[in-house]
C-alpha cells in the first residue's frame, strides 16, 4: 500500500470515528436530564401545609386503624397478618417459593438462608414494638417537599421511612433528620455515610440474583468480586455503616400483594422483548409496609404533577418533572389512582397535598 493510500484510509477511519463520537455525544445530550431551577415557594401554602401536618399529629391515634381501612377499601384482598420482614420461620411458607424476586424467592431459598444466618433481628426495635399506637410517615423524594419546612413535624412521627438514596444531610429543614427505616435495593442505596445513623434500619428489597450476593457481602463486610459488580446497572455501595442487627429483608409477599392483589397488575410471564409494568415503585411498597408496621400512616413528598413539566422532580436536585416520562418500568398513572384511593378512603394522610390536598384553598385532586 502506497503512502498516499495509507493516508486516505487513515483519513476515512478518522472521519468515521469522528462521526460516531458526534452521534454518541448528541445521544448523550438527549438523555441528559433537563434542569429546573428553584421557583419562589408560596408562603401561604407553606403555612397551610405545616398547620395541616400539625393537626394530623395532634389527633388521637387509633390502634389498627390503617389495617381496618385497607381491609374495607380492598374487599379483604389486603392481608392483615403479613410479616413485614423475612425471618427464619417464614422461609417455609410455600408462597415464597412460587415466584422469583421481587415477588418471592423461587430458586433462591438457599441463598436466603445463608443471609438470614447473618441477620439476628427481624422486627422493629423493642421500644417501638411496645408502643400501643404507632404512627408511620413515608417520606417520598418529591420536589413538592422543597421549601415546605416540614422537617420538625416529620421528626415527631414514631416511624420515619425514607426511600433509596434520598439525602437527609443538608435538607433536614424540609424533610427532617429522623430515619427509622431506609428502604433500598443495591443500586439505590446511598453511597454517603452522612445519611446513615447507627439506629437506622436498612430494609433491603431484592430484585435479582446478584442482590443476594451484594447483601451477603455487606453483612460480612467483604468486597464483591469484580465480575459480580458488572451485573449492576450502576455503582453500588461497598459498605453500609450499620451493624448486622440493623438489617432487614422486605417480605416479598408484601410486594406480591401490592402488585397483584391491590394494584391488579398481571402476574410475571416470560416475554421475548419489552416487559410488564408489574413492579410497584419503592414508594408504594413502603406505604403498604407502613400499614403492616403502624396503626396510622401518613405520606409526604408523593405525587408527580406531569401537568407542570418544569416543576422539580426531587427535593434534592434540579431534575424536571419531564424525566418521569422517560421511565418505562412503572405505571405512574395507575399508581396515582391507587394513591388517591388510599388518601381519599382515609387509609393514609397526605401531608404535602401532592396526591389529594385537604389543606388547599382550591381542592384540586
Amino acid at each position: 500500500m502506497t503512502r498516499l493510500k495509507c493516508v486516505k484510509v487513515c483519513f476515512r477511519h478518522a472521519i468515521v470515528l469522528l462521526f460516531l463520537l458526534s452521534v454518541a455525544f448528541i445521544f448523550k445530550l438527549s438523555l441528559s436530564p433537563q434542569t429546573c431551577f428553584d421557583k419562589q415557594v408560596d408562603l401561604d401554602r407553606v403555612k397551610q401545609a405545616q398547620m395541616h401536618a400539625s393537626r394530623v399529629l395532634k389527633e388521637e391515634c387509633h390502634p389498627y386503624f390503617a389495617k381496618k381501612v385497607m381491609n374495607r377499601l380492598f374487599n379483604k384482598k389486603y392481608s392483615t397478618n403479613l410479616s413485614p420482614f423475612i425471618r427464619q420461620t417464614t422461609v417455609a411458607n410455600s408462597s415464597l417459593s412460587k415466584y422469583t424476586p421481587p415477588f418471592g424467592f423461587h430458586k433462591y431459598l438457599s441463598e436466603l438462608q445463608d443471609i438470614l444466618v447473618l441477620m439476628p433481628k427481624y422486627d422493629l426495635p423493642e421500644e417501638l414494638k411496645s408502643k400501643q399506637c404507632k404512627r408511620c410517615v413515608v417520606i417520598g423524594n418529591g420536589g413538592i417537599l422543597h421549601g415546605l419546612q416540614l422537617g420538625h413535624i416529620l421528626n415527631q412521627y414514631d416511624v420515619a421511612i425514607r426511600l433509596n438514596n434520598a439525602p437527609v444531610h443538608g435538607f433536614s429543614r424540609d424533610v427532617g433528620n429522623k430515619t427509622t427505616i431506609r428502604m433500598a435495593y443495591p443500586e439505590s442505596a446511598t453511597l454517603s455515610n452522612l445519611d446513615y445513623h447507627h439506629t437506622d434500619l436498612f430494609v433491603a428489597v431484592l430484585f435479582k440474583s446478584v442482590d443476594f450476593s451484594w447483601l451477603q457481602a455487606i453483612l460480612k463486610n467483604e468486597s464483591l468480586p469484580l465480575w459480580i459488580q458488572l451485573f449492576f446497572w450502576k455503582q453500588v455501595a461497598d459498605k453500609i455503616p450499620l451493624n448486622s442487627k440493623q438489617f432487614r429483608i422486605l417480605n416479598p409477599l408484601i410486594i406480591k400483594e401490592t402488585a397483584f392483589d391491590l394494584l391488579g397488575y398481571p402476574e410475571p410471564r416470560r416475554k421475548w422483548w419489552d416487559w410488564d409494568k408489574n413492579v410497584p415503585t419503592l414508594g408504594i411498597m413502603a406505604l403498604i409496609l407502613a400499614t403492616h408496621l403502624c396503626d396510622e400512616v401518613s405520606l409526604a413528598g408523593f405525587g408527580y404533577n406531569l401537568g407542570q413539566p418544569d416543576a422539580r422532580l426531587h427535593y434534592f436536585d434540579n431534575q424536571c418533572m419531564t424525566e418521569m416520562q422517560k421511565q418505562y418500568m412503572h405505571d405512574v398513572a395507575e399508581e396515582t389512582k391507587f394513591l388517591k384511593k388510599l388518601v381519599r378512603g382515609g387509609a393514609v394522610k397526605d401531608l404535602t397535598g401532592g396526591i389529594h390536598c385537604e389543606f388547599c384553598k382550591d381542592v384540586n385532586s
